[in-house]
C-alpha cells in the first residue's frame, strides 16, 4: 500500500466585496500553480531601477515571475489577473509612494489579502522608501495619494482597499530605508561592497528561491510500499499535539526500513518544529573519530557534529557536554539519531528531555531494543518484516522500478524475495547486499573461537575496538595494517612505532586526510592508498620508509604532489599515479620504475614518464 501526503483545502466559496472586481477562480491545488511569483508594483516608482534590478537576480536564481505586458490596463484588474494572482505560489507587493495612485494596484492588493487568508498564499512586502505607517494609518506621501484616488469610488470599494492596506503593513517585510542605515553602519565601521539596494535585492531573491524550495510538495516518498501502515500506528506514539518532550524508538533488524520511516517522519513534520536535525547513520559516524580516543572525546566528536547540523554551523566548538542543553533546552526540536548501537551516543546527544523544549520529538533507529529501554524509552515502535507481496513489491521496485516483475522474471523475483524474508540478503540504495545479521553472526564466531587466546595481537581476527588499539599501540604485532573501505579522517592520535610494518592497506578510504608518521617504518614494503580521494597530501616522513618498493596512489583525487623526500626510496619499484587529476609537483630526483601501459590518461602519462622526469 502506497502512503501519499495530501493537503486537504478549504472549500473556496468566494464572497465578492467589489461589484467593480471579477469573481475569483477557485484555488489552484498545489501541484498545478501557473506561476512562481506574482509582483505587485506601481511601475513609475520602481521599473526603472529596483525592479529591473530584482528581475535580474529572479533570473540569476532561475525565479519566473508573471509579466503583465500582455494585459491592457483600465480602470479594475481583468480577470485574466485575478487568475494569475490566485495562480501563484508567491505574491511580492513593492509598496512605494504612488502605489496608491493606482486603483489597479490597489485592486491586486485587495486580491492578494484575500488569497492569504482563504488559502494560505504566501505573501512578501518590500516598503520600498516609503514607512510601514504611513501606509497603516495611511498619513504622509502615501496618505495623501491614496485620498486623491478614492475621490469619486464607492465607499464599499474604497473600504476594501482601506482594509487590505491595514493588513499588509502589518506584515513583517523589508523596509528599504533600514537597509540604509545598515549600508551607512557599515561604511562607517565595515566594508560594505555593495549598494544597499543591491544587498536588498540579493536578500529578497534568496528568500523567494527558498520558500519556493520548501514550498514544493515532496515526490521522495511516493512509491514506498507499506508507509502509509507504518505511519498511522507511529503517529499514535509521537502524539504530537502534546507539549512533552518526547523520545521515540524504531527499533528492528538491519535493512527492514528503519532509517525509511524515520526519514519519511522527518520530511513531514520538520517544518512544524524550531530546529531540525537528521543525524544519519550514527554508527559509521563514530568511526570518522580518531582510533582510541576515550568516551568524553568521542561524545565532544558527537555533540559537535550534531550541533554543526542542527544550527547550520559548521565551524561550532564544543568545549564540554553541556552545550546543547544550554542552547536547547528553551527550543522546539525534531531530532531523529539513526542506527544508533551504544547508549555513549544518546548520553552525547540526548541524554535527558530536560535537555529541550516543550513539544520536542526525539526519534532514535536501532537494532537493540535493550538500549532502548536502558535509555528509559517506553515509546517504541517494532517495524515487522514485510508480508511476502509486499516483500515481492520492494524488491521489483528497486530492481525495475516498477511494483510487479514481467512474467518471464515472476520466478526470479519471488526466489529473491524468499532471501530477503529468510535475512540473507538486505537492499540498501539499490543494491543486494550481504545482510548485517550474517556479519554479526560472524563476529560472534571469531569472538567464541579466540576467547582462550588472551593476547589479542596472536589472534587471527580482531572484531573489538578495545582489543584494535592494544594490537596498534604495540609496534611487537604490527606487521599488516588492511583497513580498506574505513570511514576515519586519521587514523590515530600521536605517533606509534611502525619497526615491524611491512604492509599497509587503506583502499579506498575515502574521508582519509592525514596519514600516520612513517619515520619509524623501515621495513614497510607496500603502501596501498588507492581511493583515498581526500588525501591532499603525503608525509614528509614517507621517506624514511627506505624499504618501500611499492606505492599504490591511484585515484587520489586530491592529491596535489609528493615530498621531495620520495627521492630518498632507491627500493621503490611500482608507483601507480592513474585517475591523479590534481597531481602537479613531482620531485626532479624520484627514481620511478613503471609500467606506462597502465596509464590511459595522457596528463598522467607525463607524470609517470621516467624519461620526462
Amino acid at each position: 500500500m502506497l502512503f501519499r501526503k495530501f493537503r486537504l483545502q478549504k472549500d473556496n466559496k468566494e464572497k465578492d466585496d467589489s461589484a467593480s472586481l471579477p469573481p475569483s477562480s477557485s484555488v489552484p491545488p498545489s501541484q498545478s500553480w501557473t506561476h512562481q511569483v506574482f509582483p505587485s508594483f506601481r511601475g513609475e516608482d520602481v521599473r526603472r531601477d529596483f525592479l529591473s534590478h530584482i528581475q535580474k537576480e529572479f533570473q540569476r536564481k532561475g525565479i519566473t515571475p508573471f509579466n503583465d505586458n500582455e494585459i491592457k490596463r483600465g480602470e479594475s484588474i481583468s480577470p485574466e489577473l485575478v487568475l494569475a494572482i490566485r495562480g501563484s505560489r508567491i505574491a511580492l507587493i513593492l509598496l512605494s509612494r504612488n502605489y496608491a495612485s493606482s486603483s489597479w494596484c490597489l485592486d491586486e492588493l485587495a486580491e492578494i489579502i484575500k488569497c492569504r487568508e482563504e488559502f494560505g498564499q504566501t505573501v512578501m512586502v518590500v516598503f520600498y522608501k516609503v514607512d510601514p505607517s504611513d501606509i497603516k494609518k495611511l498619513t504622509g506621501d502615501f496618505g495623501s495619494v491614496f485620498r486623491k484616488t478614492c475621490a469619486g469610488k464607492t465607499n464599499e470599494g474604497t473600504r476594501r482597499w482601506i482594509q487590505a492596506l491595514a493588513k499588509v503593513a502589518t506584515l513583517a517585510g523589508y523596509v528599504s530605508n533600514n537597509w540604509f542605515v545598515l549600508m551607512i553602519f557599515h561604511l562607517l565601521f565595515l566594508e560594505f561592497p555593495k549598494g544597499y539596494e543591491a544587498v536588498m535585492i540579493e536578500k529578497i531573491a534568496t528568500d523567494i528561491s527558498n520558500k519556493l524550495n520548501k514550498s514544493t510538495p515532496s515526490r521522495d516518498f511516493d512509491e514506498l510500499v507499506g508507509m502509509g501502515a507504518h505511519m498511522e500506528r507511529i503517529e499514535l506514539l509521537l502524539c504530537l499535539d502534546s507539549d512533552e518532550v518526547r523520545m521515540i524508538g524504531i527499533w528492528g533488524p538491519s535493512g527492514i526500513g528503519k532509517t525509511t520511516i524515520a526519514r519519511f517522519l522527518f520530511n513531514q513534520f520538520s517544518d512544524s518544529f524550531e530546529l531540525s536535525a537528521f543525524m544519519e547513520n550514527i554508527k559509521e559516524l563514530m568511526y570518522r573519530k580518531p582510533v582510541c580516543s576515550d568516551d568524553y572525546s568521542a561524545k565532544l566528536h558527537l555533540q559537535n557534529q550534531f550541533m554543526s547540523q542542527i544550527i547550520n554551523h559548521m565551524d561550532v566548538e564544543v568545549p564540554h557536554l553541556g552545550v546543547v542543553e544550554n542552547r536547547l533546552n528553551d527550543k522546539k526540536v525534531l531530532i531523529v539519531l539513526d542506527n544508533v548501537d551504544q547508549s555513549m551516543q544518546l548520553d552525547a546527544i540526548a541524554k535527558e528531555t530536560r535537555w529541550f523544549g516543550h513539544g520536542s520529538r526525539i526519534i532514535i533507529t536501532t537494532q537493540d531494543q535493550q538500549l532502548l529501554k536502558a535509555h528509559g524509552i517506553n515509546h517504541i515502535y517494532k517495524v515487522d518484516y514485510p508480508s511476502t507481496h509486499e516483500a515481492c513489491q520492494i524488491f521489483c521496485m528497486s530492481a525495475v522500478g516498477k511494483k510487479f516483475p514481467k512474467d518471464e522474471f515472476q520466478e526470479l523475483a519471488l526466489e529473491v524475495t524468499n532471501l530477503l524474508e529468510k535475512s540473507l540478503i538486505s537492499i540498501e540504495e539499490g543494491w543486494i547486499k550481504m545482510h548485517n545479521l550474517l556479519e554479526l553472526l560472524g563476529r560472534e564466531i571469531v569472538r567464541h573461537e579466540h576467547e582462550s587466546i588472551r593476547e589479542p595481537g596472536k589472534r587471527q581476527f580482531l572484531v573489538d575496538a578495545r582489543d584494535i588499539c592494544e594490537v596498534l599501540t604495540d609496534d611487537t604485532y604490527l606487521v599488516e595494517l588492511n583497513m580498506r573501505h574505513n570511514k576515519l579522517v586519521k587514523l590515530w592520535e600521536g605517533n606509534l612505532s611502525l619497526g615491524n610494518l611491512k604492509w599497509m592497506n587503506l583502499f579506498h578510504s575515502k574521508n582519509l586526510k592525514e596519514l600516520p608518521d612513517f619515520s619509524t617504518a623501515t621495513n614497510l614494503q607496500t603502501l596501498i592508498l588507492c581511493g583515498c580521494s581526500s588525501l591532499v597530501e603525503l608525509p614528509y616522513s614517507i621517506g624514511s620508509a627506505n624499504n618501500l618498493q611499492k606505492l599504490h596512489l591511484c585515484r587520489c583525487t586530491s592529491l596535489v604532489e609528493l615530498p621531495a623526500s620520495i627521492g630518498n626510496l632507491h627500493k621503490l619499484q611500482n608507483v601507480t599515479l592513474k585517475g591523479c587529476s590534481k597531481l602537479e609537483v613531482v620531485p626532479t630526483n624520484i627514481n620511478l620504475i613503471l609500467d606506462v601501459k597502465k596509464y590511459k590518461n595522457r596528463e598522467n602519462r607525463g607524470l609517470c614518464s621516467k624519461a620526462e622526469i
